[in-house]
């Protein structure tokens, strides 16, 4: 169910500097979102799931507005929201649509690779951003193409991965109508929690 998880920093090279002393484990570099002023970096979490580090990427034009995920705001690391696995993305639209949320439309998305390649896939992308402040995750498909973990460093591994929110009904009625299951707490303020079993012990992140 769990596709990747995104955590947002501000600097690419400093977060896998950090990543690697925290961990053990340094992420594979992963490449560029042309025309988005991003680029990533990811660490395989088992399970064909991964955490993604998503950063603004220097090395293309400023953005005349916000990057996604309002990363160029964040005064510190955090994790943003998630992608949950899906196929049949307009079905899945459509059925969530009856039950009362809009997950957004379905849209193509690429990343250029280090080696000059292409990946290319699919997901639903909701303006002007994630629902339930990142805790209600997008729908993505990969289709035919080999998925990040593939190219991603092995050595960690997602053992707990939750959710917290002040309004913990609303964000799971809009899970329900999505059809992803994804534990929500209580709590004064909204937050995904993810704990990481690494070669360096345990980590959490927020």
């Amino acid at each position: 169910m769990i596709d990747h998880l995104v955590y947002a920093v501000a600097d690419l090279d400093t977060a896998l500097d950090d990543f690697e002393q925290r961990t053990g484990v340094r992420p594979t570099y992963g490449g560029q979102h042309i025309g988005l002023g991003t680029h990533n970096a990811v660490l395989d979490l088992g399970n064909a799931a991964y955490v993604e580090l998503l950063a603004p990427d220097p090395s293309q034009p400023e953005s005349s507005g916000p990057l996604a995920f309002g990363i160029d705001a964040l005064d510190q690391p955090k994790l943003v929201t998630w992608a949950a696995k899906a196929g049949n993305l307009r079905e899945r639209v459509d059925a969530a649509r009856r039950a009362g949320f809009d997950p957004g439309d379905v849209v193509p998305i690429s990343r250029r690779l280090p080696d000059g390649g292409l990946l290319q896939w699919q997901l639903t992308h909701r303006e002007p951003g994630p629902a339930g402040d990142g805790l209600v995750p997008y729908l993505i498909d990969w289709g035919d193409v080999p998925h990040p973990t593939t190219r991603a460093t092995p050595g960690c591994r997602l053992v707990e991965f939750r959710a917290e929110h002040p309004d913990s009904d609303s964000v799971q009625t809009m899970l329900d109508a999505i059809d992803v299951s994804l534990p929500v707490e209580m709590a004064p303020t909204p937050a995904l929690v993810a704990i990481i079993d690494s070669p360096n012990g345990t980590i959490t992140l927020r």
